[in-house]
């Protein structure tokens, strides 16, 4: 089993910033692919940005030169620096991971974490 423990959540004005931290543990061959989503209220949960394990990154247009997301392979975390916030990016925040373990690829969700964004 892995778990996903996510970090750095909280309150913001419009503006600001904020840095998002996720750390993966349990029984990890490797790590695919890490990435963020969020899910506001009344909303379905969205890609936010992910990263392989070379440099290839993505990000959702809303967020795109606002947020950078990076990780560290050899502590199987990842981060999500967010500045520039406005209230829109206020939503729980997922840490998602494509963990191998074997032979097999799961996917694995941390608890969320809140960000809110005010005006």
């Amino acid at each position: 089993q892995v778990q996903l423990v996510e970090s750095g959540g909280g309150l913001v004005q419009a503006g600001g910033s904020l840095r998002l931290s996720c750390a993966a543990s349990g029984r990890i061959d490797s790590i695919n692919r890490m990435g963020w989503y969020r899910q506001a209220p009344g909303n379905q949960r969205e890609l936010v940005a992910w990263i392989t394990t070379g440099v290839n990154t993505m990000y959702a247009d809303s967020v795109q030169g606002r947020f950078t997301i990076s990780r560290d392979n050899a502590k199987n975390t990842v981060s999500l620096q967010m500045n520039s916030l406005k209230p829109e990016d206020t939503a729980v925040y997922y840490c998602n991971a494509h963990v191998r373990s074997g032979n097999y690829v799961y996917e694995y969700w941390g608890q969320g974490t809140q960000v809110t964004v005010s005006s």
